[in-house]
């Protein structure tokens, strides 16, 4: 600010040298005076325009600082947002911030900085009549008021027309996304169609946007033209009446182009200044509603210990629980395997688990750790995730293994050998250098879950949690799959998947059923074969921590649904 009160003052250096020769050089004939005058004021430009340039340099390097301190911030919170299933657009949170970050370096902000200093100029204008000054006040005023309309009638509907350009942006890219189902079922034109009612949406909105401001903007465009001429004519007349100098005249007409000058850009200027307020509003929700809320304190590795307490679970968006009162524990270096028919809950319990998720009520806990309260950096090397849909970063194969972390080339290919992954991946194009992502290499169904459950297994986590991970996969690949959850629970870790193959399930320690949202069952391997074979009700769970059974099914085909006989099988 302090640059600027001296930018501002200097400004007016111009305007004095231009005075002084009409009234004093043109008067005087003196070229001693011309000489003095013209070495003075280009000393006082040197000392301006170094100002200016220093203002500048640091309105550059406070927006950099700026989009230095908030980038990583705004990417983690998009992050936090999307993964809570939240309305968000990560490319539009990162062009809020750009946005921001150009508008402190662009002439709007100088304009708005330099709209105060109206009032110095009127104040030197007085010095000449006081005529003068008061009609650069009205004239002012009248242009900030027709700003304040602009805004008021303008600004909700500009957003409003933003925020539908988002939503047709965001469908357009959801709909290239499913291209290929798209044109196999023949839905293109029922795409095209529901793309082109949100884009006619924006349309209409861009177009009300305009006519809002029609109006106002014509008045002002009048008003920016004609205040200068009243204002020259006003001149003339003081200076024919006899109460100011023709240099005052000059003098006059320059100070009001200072004092307008900067309130005509911010006029000219209004949308992208009401486009960064809107971007900046939006960033302070996003960073104010997306606050990390867990422990800053560094935790110990995880042992693999899991208990759940009375998961009551709601997706995000979701009216009603899909888990409800769900609670057991399971020990190092046991298996869980989670079985129930379709809608059972099963994925949603499998979200709450790694901390995806977060519960209406109850707790799931890590070696006594609430897993959202745990630092995600931290604790994501000792956790192995594979979700049931599979998708790949931008990035070569060796990276997405990695978790695009630092890559350690022995532990990508241990995890790949484990999977029997090793030989594929070097079929490959580019073997582990092969790019994968949205425009990488094509993966068949089984060859995107081996990778992933590379990517879960790599490191050795200590606690291991799959959600349907032999979905595609062939007698190989579930060899692959048995052989690495055996080795990872010798190792002393916690593994829980999802299933419907009794292949699976006969490798694990304990089983749990869920029904409708509920646990229904949850007891050892050998209790759960047991109750395959005598087909008697269970009662009561044999295992500590868990609640009562709820039902009582006779056999399992009660419970799991039809994919019950290929399990039971």
């Amino acid at each position: 600010m302090i640059l600027t009160v001296g930018i501002e003052v200097l400004s007016l250096a111009p305007i004095i040298f231009m005075l002084q020769l009409f009234d004093r050089v043109m008067s005087s004939r003196s070229e001693i005076t011309l000489v003095s005058l013209l070495l003075l004021v280009a000393g006082v430009y040197v000392l301006w325009s170094a100002l200016d340039w220093i203002r500048k340099r640091m309105m550059v390097r406070i927006s950099m600082r700026i989009d230095w301190e908030l980038a990583a911030s705004v990417f983690d919170a998009s992050f936090r947002r999307y993964v809570g299933r939240k309305k968000v657009n990560v490319n539009q949170a990162l062009g809020d911030l750009l946005q921001v970050r150009q508008f402190l370096t662009g002439g709007p902000i100088l304009a708005l900085m330099s709209a105060p200093f109206g009032i110095i100029f009127a104040v030197v204008a007085s010095l000449f009549h006081i005529y003068l000054a008061i009609f650069m006040v009205f004239s002012m005023i009248l242009l900030l008021v027709l700003a304040y309309l602009s805004k008021r009638l303008s600004s909700p509907v500009l957003k409003a027309a933003s925020d539908a350009s988002a939503d047709a942006s965001r469908l357009a890219s959801q709909s290239l996304r499913n291209s290929e189902v798209a044109f196999a079922l023949g839905m293109h034109h029922n795409i095209r169609r529901h793309w082109h009612e949100q884009h006619q949406k924006f349309m209409a909105l861009h177009v009300d946007s305009s006519e809002a401001s029609g109006v106002i903007g014509g008045m002002t465009s009048f008003f920016t033209k004609m205040l200068p001429s009243a204002q020259m004519a006003l001149a003339i007349w003081l200076a024919i009446s006899g109460h100011i100098t023709g240099g005052m005249v000059i003098a006059a007409t320059m100070l009001m182009g200072k004092a307008l000058g900067p309130i005509r850009t911010v006029l000219g200027e209004w949308k992208a200044i009401s486009d960064t307020r809107t971007a900046y509003d939006r960033l302070n929700l996003l960073l104010q509603e997306e606050q990390w809320h867990g422990t800053r304190m560094k935790l110990p590795p995880p042992v693999g210990y899991l208990r759940v307490q009375g998961l009551t679970m709601k997706p995000p968006g979701a009216k009603n629980p899909v888990l409800k009162d769900v609670g057991f524990e399971v020990n190092p270096g046991e298996i869980l395997a989670i079985i129930g028919p379709s809608a059972a809950g099963k994925t949603s319990l499998v979200k709450s688990l790694v901390g995806i998720w977060q519960p209406e009520s109850g707790m799931v806990r890590l070696d006594g750790v609430h897993v959202g309260e745990w630092i995600r950096d931290d604790l994501g090397q000792y956790i192995g995730y594979m979700p049931q849909e599979i998708e790949f970063f931008e990035g070569t194969v060796a990276e997405n293994i990695a978790r695009m972390g630092t890559v350690d080339s022995d532990k990508v290919v241990e995890a790949t050998r484990r999977v029997r992954l090793h030989h594929m991946i070097l079929s490959f194009p580019r073997g582990y250098e092969t790019r994968l992502g949205e425009n990488g290499h094509p993966l068949t169904g089984g060859q995107k879950q081996r990778l992933a459950l590379a990517r879960a297994i790599y490191g050795n986590p200590r606690y291991v949690v799959m959600d349907e991970p032999n979905a595609s996969l062939d007698d190989s690949g579930q060899e692959a799959l048995l052989k690495a959850m055996l080795e990872i629970k010798a190792s002393g870790a916690t593994v829980v998947f999802t299933t419907h193959r009794h292949q699976l399930i006969s490798r694990a320690d304990k089983v749990l059923i869920l029904a409708e949202g509920r646990l229904r069952w949850f007891g050892s391997i050998q209790s759960f074969n047991a109750q395959l074979a005598s087909s008697k009700p269970v009662t009561k769970l044999p295992e500590p921590g868990a609640s009562t059974v709820v039902d009582k099914p006779r056999n399992l085909a009660e419970t799991t649904g039809p994919k019950a006989n290929e399990i039971a099988t």
